[in-house]
């Protein structure tokens, strides 16, 4: 079960902010991690006022509805206002709305240039997207190759869901000889790195190597950072081993499942 590239969800702007210049560092984490509803009102307050990366977090505050009524049309115009005003991480988020129809029709050619944009200011995320858009044809003439340099770039940047990707261009040998030694380096960093398909790879390679019982740990990991149909993939595939031990441990997460 190798693990393709995938959208999860458009949730990508996610981090503290670093500098800027109406707020400080403090002032941002102590928003961010107050109450929501406090921290929605504030940054509705800033965004209106034309606060750029106000604009992204209530943006993303109405992807999640957190703190206020989920509303994916009103969050695709916040991001398109802050990616006006020239932030990287907007530009990435507009971008996801139209590859995921988010507020908006589903148009993947539409999301390339906003992802390229991003891609092209560095960040990691925008390089990560832009390179899965390659990978797949999706939106944009497939290449492969452009796609790795991509993911490596980002990788750099410990992106750990680019460095996924490095190592399955080197397991599957896409535009590059197959290497197995290089994917399971590149899927353990993945792993370490918070990756839940990275920890699945990391666990794979594990098992494959005999390594049965420092894989048990990461495929534990992966299925607590999953989605619910992730898990049920890494179930399935549990489930069809010849290894006693990991049938039942599918058993045991289709049980816990049911409860």
């Amino acid at each position: 079960m190798t693990t393709a590239p995938a959208a999860d969800s458009p949730s990508e702007a996610s981090a503290l902010p670093r500098d800027n210049p109406v707020w400080s560092a403090e002032e941002w984490r102590a928003l961010l991690t107050g109450p929501p509803e406090g921290a929605a009102r504030a940054l509705e307050q800033a965004a209106q006022g034309g606060m750029a990366l106000a604009q992204l977090y209530y943006g993303q505050f109405l992807v999640d509805g957190c703190g206020v009524s989920a509303d994916p049309r009103a969050a695709l115009h916040w991001f398109h206002k802050a990616a006006q005003a020239g932030l990287p991480m907007a530009m990435n988020m507009v971008g996801r709305c139209f590859d995921q129809g988010f507020g908006v029709e589903e148009d993947p050619a539409q999301a390339v240039p906003w992802f390229r944009a991003a891609a092209e200011q560095g960040l990691d995320w925008g390089l990560y997207n832009l390179a899965t858009m390659l990978t797949l044809g999706r939106g944009v003439a497939e290449d492969k190759a452009q796609a790795l340099e991509l993911f490596r770039q980002a990788s750099a940047q410990s992106h750990a869901k680019s460095t996924n990707m490095v190592g399955i261009f080197h397991e599957d040998g896409w535009v590059v000889p197959q290497n197995l030694r290089l994917a399971a380096y590149h899927f353990a960093r993945a792993a370490e790195g918070g990756d839940f398909r990275g920890a699945f790879n990391h666990a794979r390679m594990l098992i494959a190597a005999g390594q049965m019982a420092e894989a048990l740990p990461w495929l534990e990991s992966a299925r607590a950072g999953g989605h619910a149909r992730f898990a049920e993939q890494m179930t399935a595939w549990l489930a069809a081993r010849k290894e006693e031990s990991l049938r039942a441990l599918a058993r045991q997460w289709d049980e816990q499942g049911r409860a």
